[in-house]
């Protein structure tokens, strides 16, 4: 991955949902990381009191991430209905 246009696209509170988040993106062809301050996975609650998980994916794949992870807010924008 080119680390110089990696957006976050979402952030969570634990590992877990984002490390999902990573995996429903793979399946879509989106390739994903998670970036977060844990000590190298030893200490997973400093990652909670401070960024979270965050889930970072290319610049031009960013939109389309985004759909897939918040599929209500897309179903809700009045942009993305049809006339």
């Amino acid at each position: 991955m080119d680390h110089s246009k990696l957006i976050v696209v979402h952030e969570y509170s634990d590992r877990l949902d984002a490390e999902l988040a990573v995996s429903t993106l793979s399946e879509a062809g989106i390739k994903a990381m998670i970036q977060s301050d844990s000590v190298g996975g030893m200490r997973d609650h400093l990652a909670w009191s401070g960024a979270g998980f965050k889930v970072l994916v290319l610049e031009q794949d960013a939109s389309v991430a985004e759909e897939i992870l918040n599929p209500a807010n897309s179903a809700s924008d009045p942009e993305s209905q049809p006339s």
